[in-house]
């Protein structure tokens, strides 16, 4: 592990002079050269063929050499999917470097301090994960704060369709009025509309690109109207009061589990705390679990039924309305 430290410090200071490179790079792009290369990429597009694969015309990184990288590592769509979702507006590439930059920082911090073996590896994972928990996390808030939105917004097509207005006139309204998430996400849709996609095409992008299973619903509701016909108002407004109540409903839950959720983080805590404190506080005890070769089979076999019961935990504390 010793003779990794170099490598990891070397590593880390060529990440930190790519992100500074990086973020120079972006603040130079002018507002104007952006748009220029966009009105080049649409003319090459009328020009050339007429079906484009969207997901593929996406860069995942403005630097070159990191983009066509990217492109070669397998599962980078679906994250790329997540930055998307989460709407931080940066690339999937700029996550990756942060997350290995991350990950040497954990890592040479640890190893400079701790002198036990896998431990600065283990730390480092750590690190290089908190960039995507983080994307995670604002992704389930933003869908959340969408899921609050919807059935208000549902409500607001339904009046508009009563009173005379065409589809897009009410998700135009939605646009309107609502901000971020539903508003953003709306207006997407509209745009997509707008520019000759047809609605059905365009309500299932919708529905693709949000993470909620109310608006699929919804999507489907839409697709089936156009082709069969029905009363759309009356549907629109009976999902939205159906939304409602899984919301009642989700919040009496979240009271009567939130003791046991608590107790499960703490739980979880516990023993990775206790090993920091017993470390500083007589590091002979920890030093036994390292050297012994029963000690690295316990200490592993401890690890793996930890991770267990955070598993265990964290199912039981779901419950799906």
């Amino acid at each position: 592990m010793e003779a990794l430290f170099p490598v990891a410090v070397f590593v880390l200071c060529l990440l930190t002079i790519e992100l500074i490179y990086y973020g120079f790079s972006t603040v130079r792009q002018s507002e104007g050269v952006r748009i220029k290369k966009r009105l080049k990429s649409i003319q090459e597009d009328a020009s050339g063929r007429h079906s484009v694969d969207i997901q593929r015309r996406r860069r995942l990184s403005d630097i070159p050499w990191l983009d066509r990288l990217l492109r070669s590592v397998p599962g980078i769509w679906t994250l790329d999917e997540l930055v998307l979702q989460a709407n931080l507006g940066i690339p999937v590439g700029l996550a990756v470097l942060v997350s290995i930059l991350l990950f040497f920082v954990g890592y040479t911090i640890t190893s400079s301090f701790l002198k036990i073996s896998l431990l600065p590896l283990f730390v480092g994972v750590v690190f290089a994960s908190l960039p995507i928990l983080y994307i995670r996390v604002r992704k389930q808030r933003r869908m959340e704060k969408f899921q609050r939105q919807l059935p208000e917004a549902l409500e607001m097509i339904g009046r508009s369709l009563r009173a005379g207005h065409a589809f897009s006139s009410g998700l135009k309204m939605i646009c309107d009025e609502f901000d971020d998430p539903i508003g953003t996400e709306f207006q997407r849709t509209l745009d997509e509309i707008n520019f000759g996609v047809s609605v059905p095409d365009a309500m299932k992008n919708l529905g693709n690109r949000v993470d909620c299973a109310d608006l699929r619903f919804f999507v489907v509701s839409v697709i089936i109207q156009r082709d069969t016909g029905g009363n759309l108002a009356e549907i629109v407004d009976t999902m939205g009061g159906i939304i409602r109540e899984r919301f009642k409903l989700n919040g009496k839950i979240r009271i009567l589990t939130a003791e046991g959720r608590l107790s499960a983080v703490l739980l979880c805590m516990l023993p990775f705390v206790m090993v920091v404190v017993i470390h500083f506080l007589n590091p002979n005890l920890i030093r036994i679990l390292n050297d012994d070769p029963l000690g690295r089979i316990l200490s592993g076999i401890a690890l793996g039924l930890m991770i267990l019961g955070i598993v265990i935990s964290r199912k039981m504390m779901r419950i799906r309305v």
